[in-house]
């Protein structure tokens, strides 16, 4: 989504650095490592530290409301450990970051007297190590400061008792969590703690999870306090687990006479507000605020809950329709004709031109997405074979409907394809020829909001339509009054998804909103799909109610049974994997885990971001994953692996950087997703960069047909071994701070997938495990046999590169 990319965008894939503003006290140089900041500021309450007394102290004028630094730094959630503390007479927060940052404070919704920025936009600075970042207040207006640290870091209150410290659980280990992972509604979970001798009393607790918004709202609401029985191999009990949802439960002990905690872990996963990604717990105290806690998570979806069964054969290609190929020139936006808003458009007559950004000197007008190349439906037919050779299945394409802007997320008419990509007779050939090669087609769109110069609202009295907000006046006549909610004396006066207005979100609340979007027999989601939609790709699904996707789901199931409902989530995605509203999701955790490694991460955290997935999701969701690499709202993943178009021995590293992740991709298990370009060595930095015009040859471009090659021959790798597709998905085998083994099975097929990121090739040594009993392995790409002995297999995996084995009997 276009807009959004400074509220949501992190570090395009280079690591952030997540660090608690709390330091480590002597005391917690103990077994235990410090607390969240959550727990830290509790701590701090308790004990406070000294203020700095140049100022008389103030009460907090927020009492009972937590601020938090929110920003590129940490994906711009609401996240405890980035919590502010009142000390006297401001907010302070200690940090350790380098480098430049975006970020506002806010509460956790954003809430208007609790969001502070920059005038309407984001504070921008420039961080160097240890410093103490404050916020002063003064008539609802904040400002901030950075500078040397300033503050004591709140003490953290650590366990030391060493029985304490024995209790033990891993919810990926057999022995202590049975069964694995996401469970259909009806499961009995049988849950063991270890623990030595001294420990009095552990219970389980179990709480339901209610997350709304884009993680705004999150809360746990206890059902069970679930006393465990001693045993001889420790601590058991078992909870059942009877309707779809999304649940956490943690354990409560006693030792020694008090209480401690035996939580989730302090790992992030990439995006998500809530720490933990799952697998060995940490013991800590209690921490002041039952909120701090770190759940363990449990999905629990409904036992009926079907994924299409080709969105685990998909092979995606991304499709930004302006910029990839003009196929009908008489169709080309005209300057002077066609109309952004207000102004005239701006049109390239270079297809190779760099995309307009307003205000860096290129000539541009002052709009954004307001230049256009003449991409259109047309080319996108005329390269359906060179897709097809590719090996791609699926075109997962940006929105086409009628729209001002060049990205079309502005709705203007969604019945109607925009006349600069062609007609809707054009879409339906589209279809109907991508199906003649065996492609589908993933259509996109947003229901949360229209342009506001659209036919719906009519800002700009383009249209004459009797909109809601026709010619900038609010017009009570018109049929679509009730689709937004106006706001008298607010600016804009009315509810926009954007800070500018250009996008007034629906009220989807209105039974004629959600009749014109789902309910209605020539509803739009049902017409684009009898028109050979093979689903939908839904924009900024967490700002749109729940059961508005729970009633779209059916219709949808209803129209076409085997059509996909992908969702746009950034975030852990498992409250929408249930079973009532969605089939898979973008998957951005996968996208940011696997490029900060192949850019030189330790493998460690890409690890656990995707064990989290992998125990979070449901199989049948984890099969249908769209794992991507580059987006129309993110950096590309060779511009974030180093290679920003002028340096050739950085050009080189970067596509062997890329070559990997892309390794990764093809041989885990989702669905990869190719942006258009990134197959040929196209770069680019965030928006409007990374939607550059494809480089045809014969428009003068200069693709890399070599690393075109590479990516073809890791496709066909993908379509020849269904166990890439399809195979069962295990905890790796070996993980140290370059190297990677998984292992994997389908039927009698068991195969080996290694990564090695290291700039030097490493040579591993696996036991294999009971379900894998091969005497020799294959190489899917060298056709090379690796033997097995005693059940251990050796091999080496090339700097960075990857191997994968398939078994041989």
């Amino acid at each position: 989504m276009k807009r959004c990319h400074l509220a949501r965008m992190a570090v395009n894939g280079v690591a952030a650095a997540f660090l608690c503003a709390v330091a480590v006290s002597a005391a917690a140089q103990a077994p235990v490592r410090p607390a969240s900041q959550a727990a830290a500021q509790a701590a701090s309450q308790a004990a406070p530290p000294a203020a700095p007394p140049q100022a008389p102290c103030t009460p907090d004028p927020l009492p009972g409301r937590t601020l938090y630094l929110r920003g590129s730094m940490n994906a711009w959630a609401p996240d405890d450990d980035w919590a502010l503390r009142w000390i006297c007479d401001a907010y302070y927060i200690n940090v350790d970051l380098n480098g430049r940052y975006e970020f506002k404070i806010g509460d956790a919704d954003w809430s208007r007297d609790a969001t502070f920025s920059d005038g309407t936009g984001n504070y921008r600075r420039r961080f160097s190590g240890a410093q103490t970042l404050r916020l002063a207040l003064a008539g609802g207006q904040g400002r901030v400061t950075l500078g040397p640290k300033s503050v004591p870091d709140a003490v953290v209150p650590v366990v030391t008792d060493p029985v304490a410290l024995s209790l033990h659980f891993d919810s990926r280990a057999a022995r202590d969590k049975r069964p694995f992972g996401a469970v259909p509604a009806g499961t009995e979970i049988h849950y063991r703690v270890a623990a030595r001798p001294g420990v009095a009393a552990v219970s389980l607790v179990v709480e339901r999870r209610r997350l709304e918004g884009d993680q705004t709202r999150l809360e746990y609401r206890e059902l069970a306090r679930v006393p465990m029985r001693r045993s001889a191999s420790g601590w058991v009990a078992t909870y059942r687990y009877e309707h779809p949802g999304v649940y956490g439960y943690w354990f409560d002990a006693e030792v020694g006479g008090r209480r401690v905690l035996l939580q989730n872990n302090r790992d992030r996963i990439y995006w998500t507000r809530e720490a933990g990604s799952g697998g060995v717990g940490l013991v800590t105290p209690p921490p002041m605020r039952d909120a701090a806690i770190r759940r363990f998570r449990q999905t629990v979806y409904a036992a009926d809950f079907h994924v299409p069964r080709w969105a685990a054969d998909a092979v995606y290609y991304g499709i930004f329709p302006d910029r990839f190929r003009n196929g009908d020139p008489s169709n080309d936006p005209r300057p002077g004709v066609a109309r952004y808003h207000d102004v005239t458009v701006e049109f390239h007559r270079h297809w190779l031109d760099k995309p307009y950004k307003p205000g860096s000197g290129d000539g541009s007008d002052a709009y954004y997405s307001n230049d256009f190349f003449g991409g259109d439906i047309a080319g996108i037919i005329d390269k359906l074979d060179d897709l097809r050779n590719l090996g791609v299945n699926v075109l997962y394409i940006n929105p086409l409907f009628r729209a001002a802007s060049n990205h079309k997320y502005d709705t203007a008419d969604y019945r109607h394809i925009d006349p600069g990509f062609g007609t809707n007779q054009d879409f339906v050939r589209l279809t109907r020829e991508a199906a003649r090669r065996g492609i589908r087609i993933l259509l996109d769109s947003s229901f949360n909001h229209s342009g506001s110069d659209s036919i719906y609202f009519d800002r700009y009295g383009n249209f004459k339509s009797n909109g809601a907000y026709e010619g900038g006046h609010v017009n009570p006549a018109s049929p679509y009054a009730g689709w937004y909610r106006f706001e008298p004396g607010a600016d804009p006066p009315y509810h926009s998804w954007s800070a500018a207005g250009d996008l007034p979100e629906f009220d989807k609340s209105n039974p004629a909103v959600r009749g014109f979007f789902y309910a209605d027999a020539d509803s739009i989601t049902r017409l684009w799909l009898r028109r050979g939609a093979a689903g939908w790709r839904m924009d900024v699904v967490p700002w749109i109610p729940d059961d508005f996707w729970r009633a779209w789901r059916q219709v949808v199931k209803a129209t076409r049974p085997d059509a996909l409902t992908l969702a746009e989530t950034w975030f852990d995605a498992s409250k929408y994997f249930v079973g009532d509203m969605f089939d898979s999701t973008m998957n951005y955790i996968f996208r940011n885990a696997v490029l900060d490694y192949a850019g030189g991460g330790k493998a460690q955290p890409m690890v656990a971001n995707l064990e989290h997935l992998r125990e979070a999701y449901p199989p049948q969701v984890q099969f249908a994953l769209m794992n991507l690499l580059s987006s129309h709202d993110v950096a590309r993943s060779l511009y974030v692996l180093g290679w920003h178009g002028d340096d050739a021995a950085a050009e080189a590293l970067a596509k062997r950087r890329m070559r990997l992740a892309v390794f990764l991709q093809m041989s885990y298990p989702g669905a990869p997703m190719i942006y258009y370009g990134d197959e040929v060595g196209m770069t680019g930095g965030d928006d409007p960069y990374n939607r550059g015009t494809y480089p045809w040859p014969d428009l003068g471009g200069h693709p890399d047909l070599a690393l075109r090659a590479e990516f073809q021959r890791l496709i066909a790798m993908r379509r020849a071994h269904p166990v890439l597709r399809r195979g069962s998905t295990h905890a790796p085998l070996h993980v140290d701070d370059a190297v990677v083994v998984w292992w994997r099975k389908l039927g009698a097929v068991c195969a080996l997938t290694a990564v090695n990121n290291a700039e030097q090739a490493r040579r591993v040594a696996v036991d294999l495990p009971a379900g894998c009993r091969a005497r020799a392995f294959v190489d899917g790409l060298s056709g090379a046999t690796v033997a097995a002995h005693a059940r251990r297999v050796e091999f080496e995996v090339p700097a960075l590169d990857g191997r994968f084995l398939e078994s041989r009997r």
